[in-house]
C-alpha cells in the first residue's frame, strides 16, 4: 500500500504559537510531569538557542532562560490537532492515520486524481501551510520508510519508488530508529541504517531476537505494519481549555479563532457546510452558558464563523470567568461551493453573509427568507416565501425521479424567462385592443402606455378540478415609458391582466 507521511517538526510548539500568536519568537516550553518532576517535553526555537532541551527539568530550563514561559503538555491536545489536520486533508486522501505527537499518514491510493504522488504531497503541505503548519512529506510503500525519511531526511518532499526503501533509508543515522532500538547496533560501531541492513539476517536474529530481526527488516525496507484509518467523529465538536480563566472577551478571541479554524478545516475536508452551531462556555468555579448560532447560508469558511461568533459573544454578560469554550456543529449540509458572476468580489459577498447571519441571530431564524417553488402551476402561486433550510439528503433514485418530476410540473415553461417582480395577484388592465385582438396600449396609474413590442403567446392552463380553473395566453410586452412586462389574456373573460415586470 502506498502511503504519505507528513512530519511537522515540533508540532506541539507550532500548535501553541497558532493558538497564542504572542508567543512567536519568544522562549517557551511545554512541560509534562515525570516521576513527580516537571520536565520539558518540547521547547520553542528561541528556548533551544538558550540551551533548553527536552527532558530537562523546568527549574534547570528556567535557570538558563529566566523569561521562559511554560505551559502544560497534554498529548490529547496534540492528537486532537493532528486529527483536525487529517480531516482537512480528506479532500486529497480517502483516509489518514495518526502518528502523534508530530505526524500522520495519508492513504496515497488516490494520488492519481491529483496528478500523482509528488503533487499529492505538495498539495497536502500547501493545505497544511494554509492552516499554519510547516512540515515534510514522504510517499513510500512502508510505514517505517515514509516516517523515517520525513523525520530525518533532507528533502521537503520525497517519493520512494516501490522496492526502493532500502536504498532511500541507507544514509539515515541510527537515530531514525525509535525507542532505543538502535542502541544495540550502535554498540557494534554502526552509524547508519544502511550498515545495519547489510548484516546477515540470521546473525541479527540470533543476537537480537525478534526485536532485532524486526529492526533489521525495516532497515532493508521491509515493513508490514498495516494502515489503520482513523474513525471520524459523527459529531463535529471542538474544545479549548484556557490556561487561565478569562474575565473578559479579549482572552477568548484566540480560543474562538482556534475553534473556528478547526471546525472550518474539518468541514472543508468532509465537503460539508455548517448551518447551525452552538458555542458553550464552562465557567469557573461553576456555571455554563450556551449560545446558538444560525447561519443565513451554509458555510465552511473559518473567518466567517469567527466573525459571527464574535458578534454573538463579545457583548455577553457572564456571572463567572470562562475556563473552557467549545463549539459544536448541530446541523450541516453538503458544501456545493459558490459560483460567482464575472466581476463579483468574494470579499463583498462574504460581508453580505455576515450581515445576513447577524440579522438571523439577532431577529430570529424566520426574519430572512427566500422564494421557494410550490407544487402549483398558477404563476402567482408557483412560489412563496420560506425560511432557509438546507436541502435534504437524497432518498434514492426513485425519490430523485419523483422530485425531478415534481419540479418539472412546478416550473412550467422551464427555460423561458420569467419576470423578476411578480405581482401577488394579477392586476386587470384598461387595455386598448385592435380588431385582430392585438394589444395596442394600456392605462396604468392613470397614464396611457403604448405597446412598442410584443412577443408570445405562451399558453398556460390547469387546475380544472378546482373552483377557479384558468386558461391564459401570456405575452412579453414592452410598454412605452414603463419597460418590459408580463401580461396575459384570460380565456374566461378575454381581458388583459398584468402579472409582473422585468427589471
Amino acid at each position: 500500500m502506498r502511503r504519505a507521511y507528513l512530519h511537522f517538526t515540533r508540532f506541539p510548539v507550532q500548535r501553541k504559537v497558532l493558538e497564542l500568536p504572542e508567543l512567536a519568537g519568544r522562549p517557551f516550553a511545554l512541560v509534562e510531569e515525570v516521576r513527580g518532576q516537571r520536565r520539558v517535553a518540547f521547547a520553542s526555537t528561541t528556548a533551544l538557542k538558550a540551551g533548553v532541551r527536552p527532558g530537562m527539568t523546568l527549574t534547570a530550563a528556567t535557570a538558563l532562560e529566566p523569561v521562559l514561559r511554560h505551559f502544560p503538555y497534554r498529548p490529547e491536545d496534540e492528537a486532537r490537532a493532528l486529527t483536525v489536520l487529517g480531516e482537512a486533508l480528506m479532500a486529497l486522501a480517502p483516509g489518514f492515520q495518526l502518528s502523534p505527537p508530530e505526524g500522520l499518514w495519508l492513504d496515497a491510493g488516490a494520488a492519481h486524481l491529483v496528478g500523482g504522488e509528488e503533487p499529492l504531497a505538495v498539495l497536502a503541505l500547501e493545505r497544511c501551510a494554509e492552516l499554519g503548519y510547516r512540515g515534510h512529506a514522504v510517499v513510500a510503500s512502508e510505514a517505517f520508510t515514509s516516517r523515517a525519511l520525513a523525520r530525518h531526511g533532507a528533502r521537503r518532499v520525497e517519493v520512494v519508488p516501490e522496492g526502493g526503501g532500502a536504498r532511500a533509508l541507507a544514509p539515515l543515522p541510527l537515530a531514525a530508529l525509535e525507542g532505543g532500538e538502535g542502541a544495540a547496533f550502535s554498540s557494534l560501531g554502526l552509524t547508519t541504517l544502511g550498515e545495519v541492513a547489510v548484516l546477515p539476517a540470521g546473525a541479527v536474529a540470533a543476537r537480537g531476537g525478534v526485536a532485532g530481526a524486526r529492526v533489521h527488516a525495516r532497515c532493508r525496507g521491509e515493513d508490514d505494519t498495516p494502515f489503520v484509518a482513523a474513525v471520524l467523529d459523527e459529531v463535529l465538536e471542538e474544545r479549548v481549555v484556557l490556561d487561565f480563566p478569562a474575565e473578559s472577551f479579549e482572552p477568548l478571541r484566540f480560543a474562538l479563532k482556534t475553534l473556528t479554524d478547526r471546525l472550518g478545516a474539518r468541514l472543508s475536508g468532509r465537503r460539508r457546510a455548517a448551518v447551525r452551531l452552538t458555542f458553550s462556555m464552562k465557567l469557573d468555579p461553576r456555571g455554563q452558558a450556551r449560545v446558538p448560532l444560525t447561519l443565513a447560508r451554509p458555510t465552511a469558511q473559518a473567518k466567517l464563523l469567527l466573525d459571527l461568533a464574535r458578534h454573538r459573544l463579545e457583548e455577553l454578560k457572564l456571572e463567572n470567568p470562562v475556563a473552557e469554550v467549545s463549539a459544536r456543529v448541530d446541523e450541516h449540509s453538503e458544501d456545493r461551493g459558490q459560483q460567482l458572476a464575472l466581476g463579483d468580489a468574494p470579499e463583498g459577498d462574504a460581508a453580505l453573509e455576515v450581515v445576513l447571519s447577524r440579522l438571523v441571530t439577532t431577529l430570529g431564524e424566520h426574519s430572512l427568507f427566500a422564494a421557494g417553488l410550490e407544487a402549483v402551476h398558477r404563476p402567482e402561486a408557483a412560489h412563496g416565501a420560506r425560511g432557509f433550510h438546507p436541502p435534504e439528503r437524497r432518498r434514492g433514485l426513485a425519490a430523485e425521479g419523483l422530485e425531478a418530476g415534481a419540479r418539472a410540473d412546478v416550473a412550467a415553461g422551464v427555460g423561458r424567462e420569467r419576470p423578476s417582480r411578480l405581482l401577488a395577484a394579477p392586476a386587470c388592465l384598461d387595455a386598448e385592443v385592435a380588431e385582430s385582438g392585438r394589444l395596442l396600449a394600456a392605462r396604468l396609474g392613470g397614464k396611457r402606455h403604448r405597446v412598442t413590442a410584443l412577443a408570445g403567446p405562451e399558453r398556460l392552463g390547469g387546475e380544472w378540478w378546482a373552483d377557479v380553473p384558468y386558461q391564459r395566453d401570456y405575452y412579453r410586452v414592452h410598454f412605452e415609458g414603463l419597460g418590459p412586462a408580463w401580461v396575459f389574456r384570460d380565456g374566461r373573460d378575454g381581458r388583459f391582466y398584468l402579472q409582473g415586470l422585468f427589471d
